[in-house]
């Protein structure tokens, strides 16, 4: 690994195509800098509408659902900042103008130290929307630094100092989350909806399929931590000149 541990930012903004895809890859990270004192925002791309294998679920229902899940899990995560929803339709996300102006209002906004997001980069990713995230998140970094991108915003201008992508092929930053295991599996098991389709979970979990999950968690961040010489960690790719 080329680094790790950046220090703990004042304020930082994640941002993931779906509700649960910032926990599932930055869960612990945030959580411990939650802990320290930084201000944790979650930005959500898309309404989570087709986050389901049942052919009769309503999507306005589980648009519902997903958010009160999405809200509930940063709760547990320790985010003390603003949970945000662009509310583009589930698996139509696209990365252009009309998202990037919204999401260049919101880092304007929040002005956050530290951007979290997919890695566009990523060879041969299939989701569209995961793709179309990672490029708006970039994007919108260049565009929220310049004066004359979205001036009607009557924002001004801001420039983070780092983006960490998450999913990437080659990683060169490690946060240590020794600690933090716990916390990002239970800020993961907010999302109810998602047991069956991301968690690998029944739909009424006992006590031995959650530990399950725990030690599953527990293991990832420990074979991800070994990589860069930690006992646990969360990877990503660093980019610091923003």
């Amino acid at each position: 690994m080329k680094s790790r541990n950046l220090a703990v930012p004042e304020r930082v903004l994640a941002i993931g195509a779906h509700p649960d895809d910032i926990e599932l890859n930055a869960g612990a990270t945030l959580a411990k800098w939650g802990a320290a004192g930084c201000e944790v925002s979650l930005l959500v791309c898309t309404d989570g509408s087709k986050g389901t294998w049942d052919p009769d679920a309503e999507p306005g229902e589980l648009v519902a659902v997903r958010r009160n899940e999405q809200r509930e899990s940063a709760r547990r995560l320790g985010a003390t900042g603003s949970v945000v929803f662009l509310d583009w339709i589930d698996g139509e996300l696209e990365s252009g103008p009309a998202p990037r102006r919204q999401l260049v209002s919101w880092i304007r906004k929040l002005r956050p130290v530290v951007v979290l997001g997919h890695d566009p980069w990523r060879r041969w990713r299939l989701h569209p929307d995961h793709r179309h995230a990672g490029w708006l998140t970039v994007d919108a970094i260049v565009a929220a630094r310049d004066t004359h991108f979205f001036p009607d915003l009557g924002l001004a201008p801001h420039r983070p100092d780092a983006l960490l992508l998450f999913e990437a092929d080659e990683p060169d930053h490690a946060e240590y989350t020794g600690g933090f295991e716990t916390i990002k599996a239970t800020a993961l098991e907010a999302f109810v909806s998602q047991y069956e389709t991301t968690l690998s979970l029944p739909p009424d979990p006992d006590d031995t399929d959650r530990a399950r999950l725990h030690n599953r968690v527990a293991g990832d961040l420990m074979d991800a931590g070994r990589t860069a010489g930690l006992a646990s960690a969360e990877l990503f790719k660093l980019i610091d000149n923003l």
